[in-house]
């Protein structure tokens, strides 16, 4: 059984690398996962936070995409509650 809500930090990746590290998390997630946290900062500008919202908004696991507790983080909801 996975957790239910997967913690990715994606500091310090470029766009692409970041892609691979999120796609093999979105593979990995089971049925017992709700959510993944992307953690990508937001000092240096917000290319991977839009990158995230342009890449996974019809990604076929991924049922919507909000905004973390802060500007850094980013949230994919894989089902609700």
């Amino acid at each position: 059984m996975g957790k239910p809500i997967i913690e990715v930090d994606l500091h310090g990746l470029f766009q692409d690398e970041a892609i691979k590290v999120i796609d093999r998390t979105l593979k990995k997630a089971d049925d017992s996962t709700y959510q993944i946290k992307l953690i990508h900062g937001y000092n240096r500008g917000t290319s991977l936070k839009n990158m995230i919202q342009d890449e996974y908004k019809y990604h076929p696991k991924v049922r919507r995409i909000q905004s973390g507790d802060n500007l850094g983080t980013t949230i994919l909801v894989l089902r609700e509650l």
